[in-house]
């Protein structure tokens, strides 16, 4: 069944992943994705208009997260005397540690839990993504910060607009989406290696939506820059990319574009990774 399984990928165009640059500062392993131009948007017209039009970007270079960020990296800055500094905080004010209820739950593989160091952190609201990321610059030296939509999109999906990060079809070996489980919730980063990206990045279809930088609007596409962009300047919602574990595969689509309050807390659902400046 893989033999045909590969087979389709290579007869649909999909090379497998080729091997690219890796990096790890102590804080998870990065993966560099290569400057240069790449179409983003629907080009299948499976979605909705805020994924269209089809538009080139032209992107830096830059790394982004292997993995989702996971509980045994979520700790370090849980447990850091740093947690607490509003240099890292968005808005100043730390978020109380007792806010992320899963962090104690089992079924959830929360962090506070037995055997969980491998699952990814949920449930973290945008500000606390952004911290952790502050903090991570300060403890390295380095520029951390979350990906960018387009950055995003383009780790996930490479240059050649397949509809998912592997290629055009899913099946359950691939990625973690509703019904893959007697109670759907995350599983460990990393579980579904045929689902990696051709720049070798996991899970970024299912399992959890990951947070961006961007704000978000509907229509941006329609007025975004071709180089670099970074979402508009200002907004009411952040951009939420990936689909999640509890999701339709229609929803795990690599251009598929979702937006929350960047204060919402406790979703289960939320997770994030990071980027890095090279």
């Amino acid at each position: 069944m893989r033999t045909f399984l590969c087979l389709i990928v290579l007869f649909a165009g999909f090379a497998a992943p080729a091997a690219t640059p890796t990096i790890d500062d102590g804080f998870g392993e990065l993966v560099l994705i290569p400057a240069g131009a790449f179409k983003m948007g629907d080009n299948f017209n499976e979605g909705e208009t805020r994924e269209r039009p089809v538009h080139a970007v032209e992107l830096d270079a830059f790394y982004i997260g292997k993995y989702e960020v996971t509980n045994a990296q979520w700790r370090k800055f849980r447990d850091d005397p740093g947690y607490d500094e509003a240099r890292h905080w968005p808005n100043g004010s730390p978020v109380p540690k007792d806010q992320i209820p899963y962090w104690t739950q089992p079924n959830n593989h929360g962090g506070g839990t037995p055997g969980s160091d491998n699952y990814p952190v949920i449930g973290v609201n945008w500000d606390s993504a952004v911290a952790f990321c502050n903090w991570v610059s300060a403890r390295t030296g380095k520029k951390y910060r979350l990906p960018t939509e387009a950055e995003w999109e383009k780790a996930a999906r490479g240059t050649d607009q397949r509809r998912y990060p592997w290629g055009n079809s899913i099946d359950r070996d691939k990625a973690n989406y509703v019904g893959a489980q007697r109670f759907d919730t995350a599983k460990e980063v990393g579980s579904y290696p045929a689902g990696v990206s051709s720049y070798g990045v996991h899970d970024m279809a299912g399992n959890l939506m990951e947070w961006c930088s961007d704000w978000y609007s509907r229509d941006y596409y329609s007025v975004s820059p071709r180089k670099n962009p970074k979402g508009p300047a200002s907004g009411a919602y952040r951009v939420v990319r990936g689909g999640a574990f509890f999701f339709e595969p229609i929803d795990l689509r690599s251009t598929a574009r979702s937006a929350a309050w960047p204060s919402l807390q406790s979703y289960r659902m939320l997770g994030f990774r990071v980027a890095r400046e090279p």
